[in-house]
C-alpha cells in the first residue's frame, strides 16, 4: 500500500491530506498526519472526496455546445478538438476586440499562478475571483488601516486567551486546523464570544453569545470602542507607538455609548461593558476575527474595519495569541517560488472593472467580479467578449442569475473549467473537465505563516474519465496561443522550474508533502512593528480612502427594517457542504439533501407555521418552497438558509429540485455593493414567508 500526499480540493481551505492507495484504488483518506493541528482528521467534505472519482454525474470528456446556451445539448470531443476550438475562438475575439476583451475568474487560492499567467501572457488585465462575494471588505478594511492584506496576519489560536467570532462561524465553515486549534485553546482556558443573528454551532460553544439585530453589528462594535477608550482599557503604550489619529477616533465615538446601541442591537449596556472588560483583561492575546464571508450589508466594510480597530486598541496586531504578522520566505532568509506570472509583463490596459483607475482605493489583485459583469453588460469601458470561468460558478455564487445569463449571452465565448457540473458550466459554450483533486497533481504552493512552508499536491490515482490536470489544460491552451513559456511536458519539469534557486528539490516533498522554510514559528518583536502605511503606523484616518471620497470613520446608520410581513433573507455555511458544488456529491447528499428555512418560533407561530412544514418564500412575484426549521435560536427579523441549494440541472439527480436558492431572491443585487469595501451586499434583501398550500 502506497501513501500519497495531496491537498484536499473540496473547499477553498485546501487542507493537507494523505491518501492510501492499493491496486490503483484509494482505500483510505485522512488529514496529513505530519500536521499536528490536523490530527489526521478531515471534515465531512474532505472525507467525501472519494465519491467524486467514479461519479457518473460529472463531466467526463471535453464538451462543445451544440444547442442554445443552457439547453444541455453537447458534443463529446477529444482534447485536441476542444483546445483547438477554444484557442481559435479566443484568437478571433482578440483579433476583433484586442486581448483586453478576454477575462478569467476563479475561486482564488494557492494554485492559481499558472492560469493567471495564461491570461497575462495574452495581454489582458481582467482577472477576477469570487472574493467580491466573500472577503473583499475584509481585505480592504485591513489595507486601509495597516497596508496589510487580510492574509498578512495569522490567527494564533493556540496561545489566545479570548476569541471573538463575528462574521465567522469556525465550527461550521470548517478549516480543520482552525477548529482543532480553537478547541485546544478553549480546553486551556480561552474564552469564546460569538456575535450572530442565530444560534450557530459556534454560538453553542460560546461563553458569551450575543444575538444581535441583523445589520446592527457596526453599532455593537462602535460601543465596544467607546468603552475601550472611555475606560482607558486599551493598550496605551502600544497605541502611542503604533496607532495614528487616536484623538480623531476618540472624538468620533463620543456619542456611541453602550446605552446608545441597546435599542439597535438588543444587547444591554451593562452586559456589553462586562464583555469589553473581559476582553481587556485578556489583551493582547485576543483574536477578534474580522470575518470570512463579509459580503452582507452596505456598510460591512466598516464592520470589518471596526473589528481591526478593536484588535489594534487591544494590542493584538503582532502579539502572540493575537494577530501576529505572517512570514514570507524572504522574512526567514529563503527564496520564494519562481512565479509564472513574472514571465510576462503586466498589462498596461485599464481593468474593465474599474479597479485601479476608476476606483483607486481597491486592491487590484483579484478585482471585483460584479463590476466585470457590468462591463460585459454595457461595454463600458470596452467590450469583454470571452470569459473563462475556472472552477468558478458565478450563476450560483452571485445575485441575479437570470440577469447574469443575459449578460453572458453577450459573450462570443464562455468556457468552464470544472470537475463537477455547475450552473455556469451548463450555460457554457465549452466545458473542459478538470480531474478531481485526487486524480491530479498541482503546481507547488507556498503558505505564508509564522513558520512558512512549501507544499505540494500529488496525484493519488489515475483519472477515471477523460479529464486533465490544471497544468495540462493551461499548457495545452498556451501551446496553441503562442505562449510556450507555460507549456511543460511533465509536472516534474514544472516543479523544478518553480523551485529554481530555492535550495529545495521535488524529492524533498516525499517525506511529508511539505518543506518547512524555518525551524520554528517566528514572532515579530511588537516593539519593532512597522506597518505598510505612509506613517508606518496603524492609520485610523486613511489618506487613500479620504482622497477617493470615502470617509474613514462612518457614523452608524440603522439597517432598513423589514417591510410589514417580510423578513431579511440571510444565508451561511454548514460543515457538510461547500456552497453549491458539493450538494450533488453522493456521500454528502445522503447526509444533507436539502436546506431548511430557519425562522423564529414566535414569528412562525403568528404565521401558523410549524416545525417541518413546507413554506412558500417569495419576492417580487418569484417564489420557491422549502421546509421550515422553527427555532428560538433565530432573530425574529430574519430568516436563514444554508447557501448552495436549489439546483435545477437534469444531470444532477441527487441535488435537482432540493431546497431553495437564495441568490434568486436578490433582485437588483448585482448593483447593490459597498463603495468603501467593494463587496456586494447579499443580505439587504427581504422575502415574504407563508405556509405552503398542499
Amino acid at each position: 500500500m502506497e501513501k500519497v500526499y495531496t491537498v484536499c480540493g473540496m473547499c477553498t481551505v485546501r487542507c493537507p491530506a494523505e491518501a492510501w492507495v492499493e491496486g490503483g484504488r484509494i482505500v483510505a483518506l485522512q488529514g496529513n498526519a505530519h500536521v499536528p493541528a490536523m490530527a489526521g482528521g478531515l471534515c465531512p467534505r474532505g472525507a467525501a472526496g472519494t465519491a467524486l472519482l467514479a461519479d457518473g454525474e460529472r463531466p467526463q470528456t471535453p464538451l462543445i455546445r451544440e444547442g442554445a446556451r443552457g439547453e444541455g445539448r453537447w458534443r463529446s470531443v477529444s482534447w485536441d478538438e476542444a483546445l483547438d476550438h477554444v484557442a481559435d475562438r479566443l484568437k478571433a475575439v482578440m483579433a476583433a476586440h484586442g486581448p483586453r476583451s478576454v477575462a478569467l475568474s476563479d475561486r482564488g487560492g494557492p494554485f492559481r499562478d499558472m492560469h493567471r499567467a495564461l491570461l497575462r501572457g495574452l495581454g489582458s488585465p481582467n482577472y477576477v475571483n469570487h472574493d467580491a462575494g466573500c472577503a473583499r471588505n475584509v481585505q480592504h478594511a485591513n489595507l486601509s488601516l495597516t497596508g496589510l492584506g487580510r492574509k498578512d496576519v495569522a490567527y494564533d489560536y493556540p496561545h489566545a486567551r479570548h476569541v471573538v467570532l463575528q462574521l465567522r462561524n469556525v465550527f461550521e465553515a470548517v478549516d480543520v486546523q482552525e477548529v482543532h486549534n480553537l478547541m485546544s485553546a478553549l480546553e486551556n482556558g480561552c474564552r469564546l464570544s460569538v456575535i450572530d443573528i442565530r444560534t450557530s454551532v459556534s454560538a453553542t460553544k460560546a461563553h458569551d453569545f450575543f444575538m444581535v439585530r441583523p445589520g446592527s453589528d457596526y453599532a455593537f462594535n462602535l460601543a465596544v470602542i467607546h468603552v475601550l477608550i472611555k475606560e482607558r482599557l486599551y493598550k496605551g503604550a502600544y497605541a502611542a507607538k503604533h496607532i495614528q489619529d487616536l484623538p480623531a477616533l476618540a472624538a468620533f465615538i463620543e456619542p456611541n455609548t453602550p446605552e446608545w446601541p441597546a435599542g439597535e442591537t438588543g444587547v444591554e449596556a451593562d452586559r456589553l461593558r462586562r464583555f469589553v472588560r473581559r476582553l481587556a483583561e485578556a489583551a493582547p492575546a485576543v483574536i477578534w476575527h474580522p470575518g470570512w464571508m463579509a459580503a452582507r450589508y452596505l456598510h460591512s466594510f466598516y464592520v470589518c474595519r471596526s473589528i481591526y480597530i478593536i484588535n489594534a486598541l487591544l494590542g493584538a496586531y503582532g502579539a502572540k495569541g493575537g494577530l501576529p504578522l505572517v512570514n514570507k520566505p524572504a522574512d526567514v532568509g529563503r527564496k520564494g517560488l519562481k512565479a509564472f506570472v513574472d514571465l510576462f509583463p503586466a498589462p498596461k490596459e485599464p481593468r474593465a472593472d474599474g479597479v485601479g483607475w476608476r476606483y483607486n482605493h481597491f486592491d487590484k489583485g483579484p478585482g471585483l467580479a460584479h463590476l466585470l459583469y457590468r462591463a460585459m453588460e454595457t461595454d463600458d469601458p470596452y467590450p469583454v467578449k470571452a470569459y473563462i470561468a475556472y472552477r468558478h460558478d458565478p450563476l450560483m455564487g452571485f445575485p441575479e442569475p437570470d440577469r447574469l445569463r443575459r449578460i453572458f449571452d453577450r459573450l462570443d465565448l464562455l468556457v468552464a473549467v470544472t470537475f463537477s457540473w455547475s450552473d455556469t458550466a451548463w450555460y457554457a459554450d465549452v466545458v473542459l473537465p478538470l480531474s478531481t483533486y485526487l486524480e491530479r497533481e498541482s503546481i507547488i504552493a507556498c503558505k505564508n505563516a509564522l513558520k512558512p512552508f512549501f507544499f505540494v499536491r500529488q496525484r493519488a490515482v489515475q483519472p477515471c474519465y477523460d479529464t486533465r490536470a490544471d497544468w495540462q489544460i493551461v499548457g495545452g491552451l498556451a501551446r496553441r496561443l503562442g505562449l510556450p513559456q507555460l507549456d511543460f511536458d511533465t509536472i516534474d519539469d514544472i516543479w523544478r522550474f518553480q523551485l529554481e534557486g530555492t535550495g529545495v528539490a521535488p524529492e524533498d516533498f516525499a517525506a511529508t508533502g511539505m518543506v518547512p522554510l524555518a525551524e520554528a514559528p517566528i514572532y515579530r518583536d511588537p516593539e519593532k512593528l512597522k506597518f505598510k502605511t505612509p506613517s508606518g503606523k496603524i492609520e485610523i484616518v486613511s489618506e487613500l480612502l479620504e482622497k477617493n471620497g470615502i470617509v474613514s470613520l462612518k457614523p452608524y446608520e440603522p439597517p432598513r427594517p423589514p417591510p410589514q410581513g417580510m423578513f431579511r433573507l440571510t444565508f451561511g455555511r454548514c460543515a457538510l457542504h461547500t456552497q453549491g458544488h458539493t450538494v450533488n456529491n453522493a456521500l454528502l447528499a445522503e447526509q444533507m439533501a436539502e436546506n431548511a428555512l430557519w425562522i423564529n418560533a414566535r414569528a412562525a407561530q403568528a404565521l401558523g407555521i410549524g416545525d417541518g412544514d413546507r413554506v412558500e418564500v417569495s419576492q417580487n412575484g418569484y417564489k420557491e418552497t422549502i421546509k421550515a426549521y422553527v427555532t428560538d435560536g433565530m432573530h425574529p427579523e430574519a430568516v436563514f438558509v444554508v447557501h448552495g441549494f436549489g439546483h435545477t440541472l437534469p444531470v444532477e439527480s441527487r441535488a435537482r429540485g432540493k431546497g431553495l436558492a437564495d441568490n434568486k431572491f436578490m433582485k437588483g443585487g448585482l448593483d447593490l455593493w459597498d463603495p468603501a469595501g467593494g463587496a456586494i451586499a447579499c443580505q439587504e434583501q427581504f422575502v415574504a414567508v407563508r405556509k405552503a398550500e398542499n
